[in-house]
């Protein structure tokens, strides 16, 4: 081989695997020349005979330095062929003094040349990413990671990533190769902080008094964390405040205890590689891990449970020998302006050592951009079928639904959220039949389904906007829906003719998500209407030109061949909240008010310091009450301490058909309020005392507690807090949003 300058030099490296057992020159090897910086020269690919025997020839510009000489399969990449355990040797620079170098021949043993024949394969993960409802979930990254635990951190190596097609599949091949070094393998993952194995360690030790409990660990690992695990020496005297209170100090640290990672040997191998491979923070060899496990199996409690976890050091982990990858999985999707993570399984949902084929389903979140695909509705009809989610059927007077409460959502639910009424956006959602043909459309609304009907006041019909998967393009596109003024009405498009009117292959390339598939309005009650019933339907039109044809009420699906066919109908009940003022309260929805507060028959007021004598009793006047009847609940607590638990006040009051206790819980009327008919103190609680579906008010209140030392044990300052909620669903919000509070501070001595 030609040396290009006179100062350059030949490199010789006879290979010799003549003493494999059975050898058979199935695969090449790869030789590599590794600088003083750590970093692959130049590398070449050697094949040999069929005695074993071949040679790698480099032509240096340059007498070079130190170099190491590495060998390895020929599917090493530069990187890996120095971070793989394989074959090596130094060259000192004191050796390159002629102008050829043939170095003694490098023996493969049985070990290396089968171990090479393994040490990395290829895996396949096949799968798809579905919704809840089976329905797939297009444009989204899903990405594979190989985990493993140690201590309370969890180290990631991402192995693979791929995108779902509209059928929600992926497909993704990676390459997994075993045998690091044990430095090289700790590079490559991505060290974090996991508070829930952390949660099982520290429970773990906690119920072990002769432990002492170790500190919370930091995000990267650190060895420190072990160092009042294993020292010895006295133990550190409790702070003089711990002291006090009886702090066990067997669990504090131990005196000067010495920190483990200064006990430790430093990273071995050449600082220069250290350096260059990102490794400088690193100041302990891995490799060492195995010796620190015996030494903290021996203080630790066992547990079954980490060591099926794979956690170490309760299981034996040299995972940089790992030739079988633990895979979870993070899936992530962009659809709605705004990345979100749909799938993020935690370390306990790893597949351990899978096989070299994988195939797997994955659940998204709710957050996540769904195809859905258009329901097979025959007929020319259409469905209104739910409202804020919540099915017609689910919604009192509606099809297939109770005929009474009418317009309440979860009609007779004997619960805090049955029988509710809707306010502020509500959502109208619905689908057409295949022949409805409806180009755009109104709704009409009536106090009664008999009528008389009109059109909604135009400030209260809201658009929206759909979404899609553009396979080409693998984004979503926002398609929008707003009501506009056509041939002097107000109406909006239909999905179907939008379609028609925007060509594309829809269904195939082009598929709409489940975000608003089905609305057909959003419905601004608030400010609009007035609270009660109300019946609305839908009108339909043809377009043509810029005229609006064909007016008619499209019939109720399964109902369109009947003399006549049912029209369609949705009836809802509408409770719009209204609020006082600070001078005149009484005009809130609800209202909740801490009148008065009375000790031994005598007003405690607001900031008073009250004495409570060994047989005081104590009243509490108060205000839960909505004067559309439909409250849902109300709580009475008191706060007291630092981080006390709260003191349930009603919890005293004997539930109805109880022995009595001298505890009363009574209806008064209060600041212009009715006294409560049905005291609650929830929605289940009135319909038992007689309260009549869907109505109740609450009111006026009396709470009376015989013995108050049975609920306020020790003198402090306490903060009496009234919550009171209503039932109404509100922009589809079911957490009832619609509530008031009040509190009552003072100090009682016991």
């Amino acid at each position: 081989m030609p040396v290009s300058t006179d100062n350059g030099v030949v490199l010789v490296v006879p290979l010799d695997a003549s003493s494999v057992t059975d050898f058979k020159p199935e695969r090449g090897l790869k030789v590599a020349l590794v600088g003083a910086e750590g970093t692959t020269l130049m590398s070449q690919q050697v094949v040999l005979d069929d005695k074993g025997q071949g040679e790698a020839k480099f032509a240096l510009q340059e007498a070079p330095g130190e170099l190491r000489v590495l060998v390895g399969p020929d599917d090493a990449s530069d990187d890996e062929i120095v971070g793989l355990q394989t074959l090596g040797v130094s060259v000192s620079a004191k050796l390159f003094i002629e102008p050829r170098l043939v170095l003694p021949p490098l023996r493969i043993t049985d070990f290396y040349w089968h171990h090479w024949l393994r040490w990395c394969r290829w895996y396949t993960v096949r799968g798809r990413v579905l919704c809840a409802d089976g329905s797939p979930v297009p444009g989204a990254t899903v990405c594979a990671h190989d985990v493993d635990g140690l201590w309370n951190w969890l180290g990631t190596q991402q192995v693979g990533c791929a995108t779902t097609d509209a059928s929600g599949s992926f497909s993704m091949t990676f390459r997994w190769c075993c045998g690091w070094y044990p430095w090289w393998w700790w590079r490559m993952r991505d060290w974090r902080f996991d508070p829930d194995i952390w949660a099982r360690i520290r429970r773990l030790i906690e119920v072990e008094p002769r432990l002492p409990i170790p500190p919370r660990p930091t995000v990267r690992p650190s060895l420190d964390v072990f160092d009042a695990l294993l020292a010895d020496g006295p133990l550190v005297s409790p702070p003089l405040g711990l002291a006090r209170a009886g702090f066990d100090a067997s669990r504090l640290a131990v005196a000067n205890a010495p920190r483990l990672a200064t006990n430790l040997a430093p990273l071995a191998g050449l600082p220069t590689l250290k350096s260059a491979t990102g490794l400088a923070a690193l100041d302990f060899d891995p490799s060492q891990l195995s010796g620190l496990r015996e030494r903290l199996t021996k203080v630790l409690p066992a547990s079954a449970e980490l060591e099926k976890l794979q956690i170490w050091p309760w299981y034996p982990r040299e995972p940089w020998f790992d030739c079988e990858p633990d895979i979870a999985f993070r899936v992530t999707q962009q659809c709605d302006g705004q990345e979100k993570v749909i799938v993020d399984e935690p370390w306990w949902r790893a597949r351990w050592n899978i096989d070299t084929t994988l195939d797997v389903t994955l659940v998204a979140t709710s957050d996540a951009c769904c195809v859905r695909t258009p329901p097979q509705t025959e007929g020319n009809c259409m469905v209104l079928s739910s409202v804020c989610g919540i099915s017609v059927s689910d919604i009192g007077g509606n099809v297939s639904a109770p005929a009474m409460p009418a317009g309440f959502a979860h009609p007779g639910l004997v619960s805090v959220v049955g029988d509710a009424p809707f306010a502020g956006d509500v959502r109208l959602e619905g689908q057409f039949g295949s022949a409805a043909s409806v180009d755009y459309y109104e709704f009409e609304v009536a106090p009664t389904a008999l009528g008389p009907w009109a059109k909604l006041a135009v400030g209260s019909a809201g658009g929206f906007s759909r979404r899609y998967f553009d396979s080409a393009t693998l984004t979503f596109p926002a398609a929008s829906f707003p009501f506009q003024f056509i041939d002097g009405r107000y109406v909006i498009e239909s999905r179907e003719h939008y379609e028609d009117t925007h060509p594309a292959p829809w269904g195939i390339t082009q598929l709409w998500t489940g975000q608003n598939f089905d609305t057909l309005m959003v419905w601004d009650t608030d400010g609009h209407y007035d609270n009660g019933e109300y019946h609305l339907r839908l009108v339909g039109y043809d377009r043509v030109g810029d005229t609006l044809q064909n007016e008619r009420i499209v019939p109720l699906c399964g109902t369109e061949d009947a003399d006549p066919p049912q029209q369609n109908h949705l009836v809802l009940q509408l409770d719009n909240r209204t609020t006082g003022t600070a001078l005149d309260p009484s005009g809130d929805e609800p209202r909740a008010k801490v009148v008065e507060v009375r000790i031994n028959g005598v007003v405690a007021g607001p900031c008073d310091i009250a004495q409570a004598p060994a047989d005081a009793s104590l009243d509490v006047y108060f205000i839960a009450y909505d004067v559309d009847a439909h409250l849902s609940q109300y709580s009475l607590v008191a706060t007291f301490g630092a981080d006390e638990p709260p003191i349930n006040l009603l919890a005293v009051v004997p539930p109805l058909g109880a022995l009595p206790n001298g505890n009363t819980l009574t209806g008064v009327a209060l600041d212009g309020v009715p006294a409560a008919v049905q005291v609650g103190p929830t929605y289940p609680a009135a319909l038992d005392q007689g309260a009549v579906s869907p109505a109740w008010s609450g009111g006026g209140l009396h709470l009376h507690i015989a013995d108050l030392r049975s609920v306020i044990e020790r003198s402090c300052c306490y903060q009496i807090e009234l919550w009171a909620y209503k039932r109404t669903i509100v922009g589809c919000n079911g957490n009832l949003p619609h509530r008031d509070f009040s509190f009552y501070s003072l100090t009682i001595a016991v």
